[in-house]
């Protein structure tokens, strides 16, 4: 009698579930793969970023340089101009004013003198060639020490009169209006002639450089 084989499904279960496990198991190098790959990624990530911000300060300082450049240029063509606006202001003066007919006066205060000026009236053999009202700087200046030129003009060689007149107000607050005269003589160079002002009772005195 034969006897019937029958399949025991107990004997193959040990391979098929080895075989699933091996499956579920996570292949190790494809982990190790992995982080080995983040990590070039964050390399070549830095390697750009430390690029871009060294392209991005060497940009800023080859601009600076260029700025600071651009500015230098700028100031020499600035103290050029001025340069050559000087020569052209001498020029025009020695060819308006010969220096055989040139005459300029000048106004200045007596030394620590707090006269605050409201103008000054200048003729010249009663004829009146200047007037100028006063800024509160211009009066800081002059109070400083500072000399103005009022009047620059031509006349012949000779005897002339200068007429000074000034207004403005003294210290205690009282009024100053006086005018005064004054006879000069032009020789052939340029003439130079020197007004100081103060509070005292002359007021208006006339000295030469």
């Amino acid at each position: 009698m034969r006897k019937a084989l029958v399949k025991n499904p107990s004997v193959r279960q040990p391979v098929a579930t080895a075989e699933r496990a091996r499956s579920a198991r996570p292949n190790r190098r494809a982990i190790a793969r992995e982080p080995s790959q983040h990590r070039m990624l964050w390399c070549v990530l830095l390697a750009l970023l430390t690029g871009l911000s060294g392209s991005a300060g060497l940009a800023e300082s080859t601009s600076k340089e260029q700025m600071q450049s651009l500015d230098t240029q700028v100031q020499e063509i600035k103290s050029d101009v001025l340069s050559i606006a000087a020569e052209l202001n001498l020029l025009e003066e020695k060819l308006l004013y010969p220096s055989d007919t040139q005459v300029s006066v000048f106004v200045s205060l007596a030394e620590g003198e707090p006269l605050n000026l409201d103008w000054v009236r200048i003729g010249i053999d009663g004829e009146p060639v200047a007037h100028h009202i006063y800024a509160f700087k211009e009066i800081e200046a002059l109070q400083k020490g500072g000399v103005q030129r009022i009047y620059t003009g031509n006349i012949p060689t000779g005897e002339h009169q200068l007429d000074v007149s000034v207004a403005g107000k003294l210290p205690g607050g009282s009024e100053l209006d006086t005018t005064r005269s004054f006879s000069f003589r032009k020789e052939i160079e340029p003439k130079l002639v020197s007004i100081i002002l103060s509070g005292q009772e002359t007021g208006i005195q006339l000295g030469e450089w």
